[in-house]
């Protein structure tokens, strides 16, 4: 049995790991309050440019080839050989399953790709994903370092005009975002969403549930779609890469609070545990102490 003064330092210790724990759960929990605030007033945004984008891009695909107008770059799908897939993940552990879960989806993408004859690419946005795919030796193309720290539009902006740029180059022929959805404090769900080429003439998409209800005569365009899509098409884009990064924000804060309060929970039960032990392991010594005095006191006596 360990001894009284072990059992004390091992419960002094856990004491010690439990205000930490409930300290980062604390944390955890307002910074999840601010993060879900912002991913809730964005996504309408984000559907209706989807939903926009999808309708202006059908009518494009029923009257282009009158008009003779060359397909945009960014609606140009082509055979699948180079694939670059996004990987938003965190900075930071203590937060469960959260990075293993995204790590292990994009290198399932991977697998499956590579068993399609396609060459696949990565972009890690968060420093767990760079480091597993750095021990997997997969073809890591770019990072972008600390992408959440002062997360804005700016910083998506920034990752999407990386992305575009090599796009249109033909650099590779797809682009995807692999990220946790935020669902709850408690359930996060891994999303694997194409990113480019964008949907062109068969309605809707990810972002735009209800595009395929949307018919070219819904809107009147100003001056005409061509300019439209012009201007939609990054700001979609930005907006898909915002939204993404946002929900994995709020998704890390409410993995990490969960696990946090799980951790501040086992913390509590093993003090239980070892203050029990203590007691018994005292009661034994005080137990033999006294054995010890009467048999002593039984021996002066004989």
């Amino acid at each position: 049995m360990p001894s009284l003064k072990l059992i004390r330092k091992r419960i002094a210790s856990t004491k010690s790991t439990q205000k930490i724990t409930r300290a980062m759960k604390m944390v955890a929990g307002a910074k999840l309050t601010r993060a879900q605030q912002r991913i809730v007033a964005l996504r309408p945004y984000a559907v209706k440019t989807g939903e926009v984008l999808h309708s202006v891009a059908k009518t494009m695909g029923s009257t282009g080839d009158t008009q003779n107008e060359p397909v945009h770059p960014l609606l140009a799908a082509r055979p699948e050989k180079k694939a670059l897939i996004l990987v938003l993940s965190a900075d930071r552990g203590l937060c469960g399953a959260f990075n293993t879960n995204i790590n292990k989806a994009a290198e399932r993408a991977w697998v499956e790709k590579k068993a399609a004859g396609v060459d696949v690419e990565f972009v890690s946005l968060g420093r767990k994903g760079k480091e597993y795919l750095n021990r997997r030796s997969a073809n890591l193309l770019h990072d972008f370092p600390r992408i959440f720290d002062g997360l804005d539009l700016e910083k998506a902006r920034m990752v999407a005009r990386w992305v575009v740029a090599r796009f249109e180059k033909g650099e590779f022929d797809s682009v995807s975002l692999v990220y946790n959805e935020f669902k709850s404090a408690i359930t996060q769900k891994v999303t694997f969403e194409p990113l480019l080429p964008l949907p062109s003439g068969n309605g809707g998409g990810e972002g735009a549930p209800h595009a395929d209800r949307l018919g070219p005569s819904d809107f009147l365009y100003e001056p005409d779609q061509r300019a439209l899509l012009e201007r939609l098409m990054p700001m979609y884009l930005e907006i898909s890469i915002y939204r993404a990064l946002l929900e994995s924000q709020a998704s890390f804060f409410g993995a990490q609070m969960t696990a946090m309060d799980s951790a501040t929970r086992n913390a509590k039960d093993m003090i239980a545990r070892l203050t029990l032990s203590y007691n018994r392991a005292r009661q034994a010594a005080i137990t033999k102490e006294l054995m010890e005095i009467i048999g002593g006191a039984e021996a002066l006596k004989g």
